[in-house]
């Protein structure tokens, strides 16, 4: 069993950075690949990034590509989500999700290739 938590969230200004992190907790040993995913008010919960246990597969939404960098550092089960110049568009509640397995599969951007959840934390980016 894992329970991501969240933390890092805020308010910034456009073109600013946050970097987000999550603490997968595990109440027994385990190797998962993750992902964040986010959701505006009034929208769907999208894809953001993923990334294997390993770290050698990494994906992005094209809406971030470019500007975020997901990380991992196994040693302390934790992944990262460095956001680079924000823009307002990126204001929304931003969750870490869990993958049983360690690799991701090819629906790596739908939310039911993912088991566990976190409660998600607030990123907003004003003008």
């Amino acid at each position: 069993q894992v329970q991501p938590v969240e933390s890092g969230g805020g308010l910034v200004q456009t073109g600013g950075s946050l970097r987000l992190s999550c603490a997968a907790s595990e109440r027994t040993s385990g190797n998962h690949a993750m992902a964040w995913f986010r959701q505006a008010p009034g929208k769907e919960r999208l894809f953001v990034s993923a990334i294997d246990w390993s770290g050698t597969f990494t994906y992005y939404s094209d809406s971030v590509k470019g500007r975020f960098t997901i990380s991992r550092d196994n040693a302390k089960n934790t992944v990262y989500l460095q956001m680079n110049s924000l823009k307002p568009e990126d204001t929304a509640f931003y969750y870490c999700a869990a993958r049983r397995e360690a690799y991701l599969p090819n629906t790596y951007g739908f939310e039911n290739a993912y088991t566990y959840w976190g409660q998600g934390t607030q990123v907003t980016v004003s003008s």
